[in-house]
């Protein structure tokens, strides 16, 4: 065999080793069919510790262009305010989504806000202690005129809290190793206060008292699983 025709051998044995190596460790099972699909609406409690769902705070509906865009990425959000005895409003909104990948990746509130109309005015991760579990987060404050709104919130993807970009590719591809695709679940709390740091306070500790409600089986897919369990 000529020089020529070896390496052009050489060259079709590598492309066809790699197509079917893409094509095996392609991911083809959906976490959410193998652990099941969370249901928002009885997994989060309405009531713990000092707080309950304010029955008389209405929910205020996105806009349809808005509605068509959530549809698109999450199969399923719910949006709830909770009032303590002082009368102090927490804002939780989680959406799950069954699929992770680049095409249906979950939109972060520092990218939503903004094309709503607020100006992100601060930006600082953080480590909350939730359920026994560092759970690394992050702090936003958002402002549109008089209305100054504080914001925590976390993104799991898979079994793992994933923030950054990196951290969501890193994670899809160490389960896609498994062949599995990741789901997702956004958990955002925000309240309406001038106090930024009071409301981060306020909401840190919310979100300590809601994660002890938790049927322990359920703390991994809200909290991500802790460290050494992974």
């Amino acid at each position: 065999m000529s020089a020529v025709r070896l390496r052009a051998f050489v060259v079709l044995l590598t492309l066809l080793l790699a197509a079917g190596l893409a094509h095996y460790l392609k991911p083809t099972v959906h976490m959410a069919d193998k652990f099941g699909k969370p249901d928002l609406e009885t997994l989060f409690p309405q009531a713990f510790a000092d707080w309950n769902v304010d029955a008389s705070s209405g929910v205020i509906q996105p806009s349809p262009d808005t509605q068509a865009l959530l549809d698109s990425i999450y199969n399923q959000t719910l949006t709830r305010t909770y009032v303590n005895a002082q009368g102090y409003r927490i804002m939780l909104s989680v959406a799950y989504g069954g699929d992770q990948s680049d095409a249906t990746r979950a939109h972060l509130p520092e990218v939503c806000y903004p094309s709503q109309g607020f100006k992100i005015t601060s930006d600082s991760s953080s480590q909350l202690l939730l359920a026994d579990r560092p759970v690394s987060s992050r702090l936003l404050t958002a402002r549109m005129g008089a209305r100054n709104e504080p914001i925590t919130y976390w993104l799991i993807v898979g079994d793992r809290v994933s923030n950054t970009r990196t951290e969501q590719k890193l994670t899809q591809f160490r389960l896609g190793l498994k062949g599995l695709i990741a789901d997702g679940m956004l958990v955002r709390v925000s309240s309406i206060d001038d106090d930024a740091a009071r409301g981060h306070q306020i909401q840190a500790e919310f979100l300590g008292q809601m994660a002890q409600a938790f049927p322990q089986a359920m703390r991994d897919r809200v909290f991500g699983a802790p460290r050494n369990a992974l």
